[in-house]
């Protein structure tokens, strides 16, 4: 099986890290690559261009891939399916006009013209909103084609919006909201390959910004603990023998770790340990 992965700019890195964390691990190497092998042999990775991993997925080349939801998007493939966020790379397609000029909804685009790297998002868009500006396309620098008589208006990604200040444009509507995510050829949706990909990644994403909690307790104030713990479906016990104390294991937010140390600490806990989870399987 086959993972079309970016092969640079700034989605190349926390993809690779994902993978990584993932258990795929690159074993040969992947610089200036166009393939890569993982420590599973039945996964290899495939390095492409953001933008052409839709094609590359639904002409077969790849199995599944690592992208955009923009890119997906204008691409357009029919026979690809989206599996998962990856709850990184997030960014807006937004409608932007020069802030001093006489645009301000889109229904003031009706016979204007507007330029984007995204023509099929921005058709689809317009479609939807029952105006028909003319759609031109561009390959960069978007931001100044108002300023040189190219468009009344611009279709373009911001993730701050500060490029659009210093360029003077204000947003009118928000076009797509994106981040990373993995998409699938339809296909192979439910083959075990896939869905053995998918949960390794997800069980990476459900770890983060999660924290393992470990404590010896007073058998006594056990339902106390329970109480302020707020753990994952409630902590696990085991007993200890002959001390009258339990250990308790339980699964906190990172953001609860500090209260809920407090409060179990008051409670009577001692030897308690906080550990960075990698992977959270459910």
């Amino acid at each position: 099986m086959r993972i079309a992965v970016p092969n640079k700019g700034r989605l190349h890195d926390p993809s690779m890290e994902l993978l990584e964390h993932a258990g795929l691990h690159v074993v040969d190497g992947a610089d200036r690559k166009l393939y890569a092998n993982t420590v599973d042999p039945d996964v290899t990775l495939l390095f492409a261009r953001a933008a052409d991993i839709p094609e590359y997925v639904s002409d077969g080349a790849a199995d599944i891939g690592i992208t955009g939801l923009d890119q997906m998007r204008e691409a357009n493939p029919g026979n690809v399916s989206d599996l998962l966020d990856l709850g990184y790379g997030q960014c807006r397609l937004v409608l932007a006009a020069p802030e001093e000029g006489d645009i301000n909804e889109v229904t003031d685009l009706a016979g204007k013209t507007v330029a984007t790297e995204f023509p099929n998002v921005a058709e689809q868009y317009f479609a939807e909103t029952e105006v028909s500006p003319e759609i031109v396309e561009v390959s960069g620098a978007t931001e100044l084609t108002p300023h040189v008589d190219m468009a009344d208006a611009i279709i373009d990604i911001t993730s701050t919006g500060t490029t659009l200040k210093v360029n003077r444009l204000g947003i009118i509507d928000e076009v797509l909201s994106s981040s990373v995510r993995l998409f699938a050829r339809e296909d192979v949706v439910g083959d075990d390959k896939v869905e053995q990909v998918m949960m390794a990644l997800q069980s990476v994403i459900s770890a983060e910004g999660k924290r393992y909690l470990m404590m010896n307790a007073p058998e006594d104030k056990l339902d106390e603990i329970r109480d302020v713990i707020p753990g994952l479906g409630g902590p696990t016990v085991m007993d200890i023998a002959g001390n009258g104390k339990v250990a308790v294991h339980t699964v906190v937010d990172e953001q609860d770790v500090f209260e809920t140390i407090n409060e179990v600490k008051q409670l009577g806990a001692s030897g308690i340990l906080v550990t960075e989870i990698e992977r959270l399987v459910d």
